[in-house]
């Protein structure tokens, strides 16, 4: 029984944060929209059911491999090393546990798109042809799972994410961060910000890395782009993409989005290591 209620209660704060994310960002897209809003549109019925899903799976699957690696840090690192850490001011372990998970984000998400497996369920996410703020869910929940602990587990390695005064908030900051910049950067909204698009992600930095072809391998990193311009992958002209989506078939329907990556065979990852394509612009 208090299962079923938390279970309620989660969903209830989920449905509360829907309204508040809505209530901001269908305004702000229909104010300033790169292309014209929908409010109903395709696939809308599949994000908001990754919503939820994301929302509530991802955390339960990862609190066993975070648990497993936090007993083996304890038994293999001198226990000196982590009460170090965790004395470190939030100002001082926030900046750098931020840097380290946006790092190791930043290869689970370049690893998604150069790898055929992982690129089945990455290309959920790329499927959308219509970019706006709740194109940030839609995510295959062994993507979401993957990326996530490719941020998560250097911060545990390091001790930013282990027990500990400053430790244990550092990944729930760095989530929260993580999660309102998501939806940021994938609003419809035509907004540049000059030089600031050198210091953090903007939609129209990560627009880019939506692009239906010639720069799909462009732009991994959540929030800091200095990443991708220290590895190469940086990529920001003053126009926007002519076109979105991805020549990956991953299905219709929210069920077969979920199954299918499971089973195809014949889906290739789509970096600048592929076959030449064709440019987007026409």
């Amino acid at each position: 029984m208090q299962g079923i209620q938390g279970f309620a209660v989660d969903v209830a704060r989920l449905c509360i944060w829907l309204v508040l994310l809505t209530a901001i960002f269908v305004p702000l897209e229909r104010l300033f929209a790169l292309s014209a809003a929908k409010f109903r549109r395709a696939q809308i019925g599949n994000d908001l059911g990754y919503y939820f899903l994301n929302s509530l799976l991802p955390a339960a699957l990862m609190s066993v491999p975070l648990a497993a690696l936090a007993t083996l840090l304890q038994r293999v690192v001198p226990a000196g090393y982590y009460d170090a850490v965790h004395a470190l001011p939030l100002w001082i372990s926030i900046p750098a546990g931020l840097i380290v998970a946006d790092v190791g984000s930043y290869w689970g998400h370049r690893l998604s798109h150069e790898n055929a497996f992982l690129w089945r369920f990455h290309a959920v996410h790329h499927s959308a042809e219509h970019i706006d703020y709740m194109v940030n869910t839609r995510a295959h929940p062994v993507d979401m799972v993957f990326t996530r602990l490719s941020g998560l587990v250097p911060l545990y390695i390091l001790g930013l994410g282990s027990a500990g005064a400053a430790g244990s908030m550092v990944p729930v900051i760095i989530t929260l961060i993580g999660t309102v910049a998501g939806f940021f950067v994938h609003a419809n909204v035509r907004w540049r910000f000059g030089p600031l698009e050198w210091l953090v992600s903007t939609p129209a930095f990560h627009h880019w890395h939506h692009t239906r072809r010639d720069h799909v391998d462009r732009n991994y990193a959540a929030t800091l782009p200095v990443i991708d311009r220290i590895f190469g992958t940086y990529y920001l002209p003053r126009e926007w993409p002519a076109e979105y989506g991805t020549d990956t078939a991953v299905g219709s329907h929210f069920g077969a989005q979920l199954l299918r990556p499971f089973s195809r065979r014949d889906t290739a990852p789509e970096t600048a290591t592929s076959a030449p394509r064709p440019s987007a612009h026409r």
